[in-house]
């Protein structure tokens, strides 16, 4: 059994640990920023491939307080790395994060933390030098308020990357963030779902890949494929036969794409030909304003503009005012978006029905949550 840690959008944690739940696996912690899950070596395989809405998924080595570098030191070495890295493997400490801690030199924390690993396998192995010809184990470390986490990464690229979004337009929403915000919406394949500021196409490909069922990790591959002392190869053929198993193509969806640039609507069409769903979704160049359907009980799910530079800024306020007057003509519709932007809400024309602080990477943003009629 492994202690899997899935790192999220912050904000979110809710979401996944649902997700994970879903899945079959038990919840061991939740922190801001992550979730803690128990697990088998399928567990592991099932989860790169199945989650939707974490970053990456992490092996848990070891957990201990650290407030000198000799703790570090001692304490990492103390664990049982060669129950992870075998003789070959080539090993380093690929990220170190700390935050109001006593130790908070990424650097040195990375040197330290490899150094302690190296002596330990050398006692293991006998051996004074490692050729680290093998398989790649990077390493994560996180310190927070001294408690100190120590993990082998078996994702390698994120898992928001999909593989279908070669190209993206300016300011996209990453596929992960796009895909937990979906989920916090009561949308399902049965409704209409519109974006009328779709940019790279992201949030209509996710919704759709949601619709035909299709595994957000079906089509990459991942780090610790390679780690044959850990994991089988059947574990992820059976993985990846699952996920083969539940796709269905074969449904009928509403799940529309807008905007006002052209070029972006080419970039949009291609992506969603490259996830396998372009036969789902309909994009269209068409601007905010011109923003209609004839069906009740839509959703626009969205993330409009909010002004990443100073130029912008200025037309934000008659762009969400357009935006809020064309959501009001939809009859019985719902309505979602995720902005920066802090007068949102004001020239939207109204107070959001819920409102969640949820952070895109460092830029703390709002996801308005405008609550319309259930279908009778």
């Amino acid at each position: 059994m492994f202690e899997a840690v899935a790192p999220c959008h912050f904000g979110l944690e809710a979401v996944l640990k649902k997700e994970i739940i879903d899945l079959g696996y038990d919840i061991h912690k939740v922190e801001d920023g992550r979730v803690t899950f128990l697990c088998d070596e399928e567990g592991i395989a099932r989860a790169n491939i199945f989650l939707r809405t974490c970053e990456r998924v992490l092996l848990k080595v070891g957990e201990f307080k650290a407030t000198t570098f000799d703790e570090l030191f001692e304490q990492t070495k103390a664990l049982d790395w060669e129950a992870y890295i075998p003789e070959n493997g080539k090993f380093w400490v690929k990220k170190a994060s700390s935050v109001n801690s006593k130790l908070f030199s990424p650097s040195d924390i990375q040197r330290i933390v490899k150094k302690a690993i190296v002596e330990k396998l050398k006692l293991k192995y006998q051996k004074e030098w490692f050729e680290e010809t093998g398989a790649e184990y990077p390493l994560r470390v996180f310190i927070h308020k001294d408690q100190v986490l120590l993990t082998i990464d078996t994702s390698g690229e994120s898992l928001h990357k999909r593989g279908y979004r070669a190209i993206a337009s300016k300011a996209p929403i990453s596929e992960t963030l796009a895909a937990a915000l979906i989920m916090l919406t009561p949308w399902n394949k049965e409704r209409i779902l519109v974006d009328p500021f779709c940019g790279s196409g992201t949030f209509a490909i996710e919704a759709a890949l949601m619709a035909a069922n299709i595994a957000p990790g079906i089509n990459r591959d991942f780090l610790c494929q390679e780690w044959n002392n850990l994991f089988t190869k059947k574990c992820w053929y059976e993985a990846i036969d699952e996920a083969n198993d539940l796709v269905n193509l074969d449904i009928v969806t509403d799940i529309q794409g807008y905007d006002i640039d052209g070029d972006v609507i080419k970039v949009a069409r291609h992506n969603a030909k490259v996830a396998g769903v372009d036969k789902l979704i309909h994009f269209q160049q068409r601007p905010v304003k011109d923003l209609s359907h004839p069906k009740k009980y839509g959703f626009i799910i969205t993330n409009p503009p909010y002004g990443e530079r100073l130029e912008d800024k200025k037309n934000l306020p008659d762009l969400y005012k357009t935006f809020g007057e064309r959501y009001r003509m939809l009859d019985s519709w719902s309505a979602f978006m995720i902005t920066s932007y802090e007068d949102a809400q004001k020239y939207f024309g109204g107070k959001a029905t819920k409102n969640r602080k949820i952070y895109n990477g460092m830029i703390k943003t709002y996801f308005y949550q405008y609550m319309g009629p259930k279908p009778r």
